[in-house]
C-alpha cells in the first residue's frame, strides 16, 4: 500500500501508473526517429516523465511536503529558465550539462539508499550493493566528464591536454573504484566483524576515484570529437539512472534508463561510422586536437581565388540547382536565418534548393538539422549524406558556409591523413563550389583541404552570418 497522499490506493495503481510511464517513453522515442514527429515525441515523452514523478512523490513518503515542493518548483524554475533563454546554437553544451546532471543524480541517490542502510545498521544486500557500485562509478564519470565536454564545446577548456602516462593514470583511478566498489559489495562476514559505518566511505572513495576519472577521459579528446562524447555520455547518463533503479528497485527507473544508454550507444556507434572512427580511437587515439594554425596562406599562395557577393549572385542568376552545405561556422555566426531567406529567395525565382547535412557538421547529431528548422527550413529540404551525394554531379553550385572538415577530398584517400575513410559530402563533383570562410585556417582535423585550391572552388570570405546577408540583399537589388 502506498505510504505517501496516495495511502489506501490499492496496490495495482503503482505499477500500472509506472507501465503507462515506460509505453509513454517507447512512443516518444519512436516519434523522435523522425523529424515531422519530433515536436510530439519530445511531448510525449515529457508526459511520461510527469506521469513517474507524480506518481512516485504521491505515492511515497519521500520528503517532507514542504521540502518537496521546494524543490520541484527550484527545477522547474532552473529548468524553464535554460529552455527560455539558452540559444540553439548553445544547445550541445546544454545536452551535455544534462547528461552530467543526469549522472551525478544517480551516483547521489544510490549513495543517499547505501547511507539510510547502513544508519539502520543492515548489511546491503549483494545485488543493491553491485548496483550501487556500478551507479556511483558511471554515474561520477558521467557528471565530471559532461562539464569538461560541455566546457570544451562552449570554449571554456580550448586544450587538449595530452601527458606522459595519462592511461596508466586512468588504469589507476579505475582500480581505486573498483577497489572500493568490491569493499562495499563483500560487506562484513568477509572482512570480520567491522562496523557496518566503516563500509559507507567505500562508496564516497568509489565516487572520487570515478570523478577524476571523468576528468581524464575527457581532457586528452579534441574539439572535433565531442560529438562523438557528447553522444557516449548521454548514454553513460541512461546506464547509470538503470542501475540506480535496481538500487531503488524502481521499475520505471529502470526502463527509462535502459532506453536512454541504449538510443545513447546506438548513436555513438552511427557517429564512430560516420567519422570512420573506432570509440577507442576516439577515446585514446587523441586525433581530434584543434588546429594551432590561424593562417595557411603558403600552402594555399597562388591557388586561391577569391569572390565577393556581387559575383556569387550572378553565377546563382544562371543556377538551376543549388545545394547548401552548412556547418559549424554558420551555427557561431548564427547565419541560419539569412541562409535560409537566401534558399526562399532562390526558390521564388524557380531554383531547386536543397541542403546537404553531415551527421558531424555540429556539435552534437542533428544539430543542423535543428539550426535550419529554427529559420523556417523545411524538413524535405534537409538531406543526409547519403541522400545528397548522388545528386553533386547534377548540382549547378554548392554553397559551403562555416564547413570544412565534412567537404574535405582528402577523406577519399585511403590513409595518410586524420580523415583518411570518412564520409565526405562530395561538394567537389558539382559545377561549381562556393566556400564562405573567415580565412584559411583548418577545421579541427588541422591539415588542408583541397577543395580551397580546384579551379572550380571560389572563396567568399567572411563572417557566415554578414556574408550570407550581403549575398541575400544583393539577391534582392536584382530581382
Amino acid at each position: 500500500m502506498a505510504e505517501g497522499v496516495l495511502a489506501g490506493a490499492p496496490d495495482w495503481l503503482l505499477p500500472l501508473a509506472y507501465l503507462v510511464a515506460s509505453v509513454l517513453f517507447i512512443q516518444g522515442l519512436r516519434d523522435m526517429t523522425h523529424p515531422r514527429t519530433a515536436t510530439r515525441g519530445n511531448a510525449t515523452s515529457a508526459a511520461g516523465m510527469f506521469l513517474a514523478v507524480a506518481v512516485t512523490v504521491l505515492w511515497f513518503e519521500i520528503l517532507s511536503p514542504v521540502v518537496l515542493a521546494a524543490a520541484l518548483l527550484l527545477g522547474a524554475a532552473i529548468g524553464t529558465w535554460l529552455a527560455v533563454t539558452v540559444e540553439t546554437t548553445e544547445m550541445p553544451q546544454l545536452v551535455g550539462l544534462f547528461n552530467g546532471f543526469g549522472g551525478g543524480a544517480s551516483a547521489l541517490v544510490a549513495g543517499a539508499e547505501l547511507t539510510e542502510i547502513f544508519d539502520r545498521d543492515a548489511a546491503a544486500t549483494p545485488d543493491v550493493a553491485v548496483a550501487a557500485a556500478i551507479a556511483g562509478i558511471i554515474g561520477s564519470v558521467t557528471f565530471w566528464g559532461s562539464l569538461v565536454a560541455a566546457g570544451k564545446l562552449h570554449g571554456v577548456f580550448r586544450r587538449t591536454i595530452r601527458y606522459r602516462g595519462e592511461h596508466l593514470v586512468k588504469v589507476v583511478l579505475l582500480a581505486v573504484a573498483l577497489t572500493a566498489g568490491a569493499f562495499l559489495v563483500l560487506q562484513p562476514g568477509v572482512f570480520g566483524e567491522t562496523p557496518l559505518a566503516a563500509w559507507a566511505p567505500s562508496y564516497w572513495v568509489l565516487v572520487a576515484a570515478a570523478s577524476v576519472l571523468g576528468v581524464a577521459l575527457v581532457v586528452p579528446i579534441g574539439g572535433a570529437d565531442m560529438p562523438v562524447v557528447i553522444a557516449l555520455l548521454n548514454s553513460y547518463s541512461g546506464l547509470a539512472a538503470a542501475t540506480t533503479g535496481f538500487v531503488l528497485d524502481n521499475t520505471v527507473l529502470i526502463i527509462a534508463g535502459t532506453l536512454v544508454g541504449a538510443a545513447g550507444m546506438i548513436l555513438t556507434v552511427i557517429m564512430c561510422e560516420s567519422m570512420n572512427r573506432s570509440l577507442p580511437n576516439v577515446l585514446f587515439g587523441g586525433w581530434g586536437e584543434e588546429a594551432t594554425d590561424d593562417e595557411m596562406d603558403d600552402i594555399y599562395e597562388g591557388e586561391i581565388q577569391s569572390t565577393s557577393p556581387e559575383e556569387v549572385e550572378m553565377l546563382l542568376d544562371t543556377a538551376q540547382r543549388v545545394v547548401i552545405v552548412p556547418g559549424y561556422g554558420m551555427a557561431v555566426a548564427q547565419a541560419q536565418h539569412a541562409v535560409a531567406e537566401l534558399a526562399e529567395l532562390l526558390e521564388e525565382n524557380g531554383v531547386d534548393v536543397e541542403f546537404g547535412i553531415h551527421p558531424v557538421a555540429g556539435r552534437m547529431p542533428g544539430h543542423m538539422n535543428v539550426l535550419l528548422a529554427e529559420a523556417d527550413v523545411p524538413y524535405d529540404k534537409m538531406r543526409e549524406l547519403e541522400e545528397v551525394n548522388p545528386t553533386f554531379s547534377e548540382t549547378d553550385v554548392v554553397i559551403v558556409t562555416g564547413a570544412n572538415d565534412v567537404v574535405n577530398p582528402k577523406a577519399k584517400e585511403a590513409e595518410g591523413t586524420p580523415i583518411s575513410g570518412m564520409p565526405i559530402l562530395n561538394v567537389d563533383e558539382a559545377r561549381t563550389v562556393i566556400v564562405n570562410k573567415r580565412s584559411l585556417s583548418p577545421g579541427f582535423s588541422g591539415i588542408p583541404n583541397p577543395l580551397f585550391t580546384l579551379d572550380k572552388t571560389s572563396m567568399l570570405f567572411g563572417d557566415a552570418k554578414q556574408s550570407m546577408q550581403d549575398l541575400v540583399n544583393e539577391y534582392k537589388e536584382n530581382h
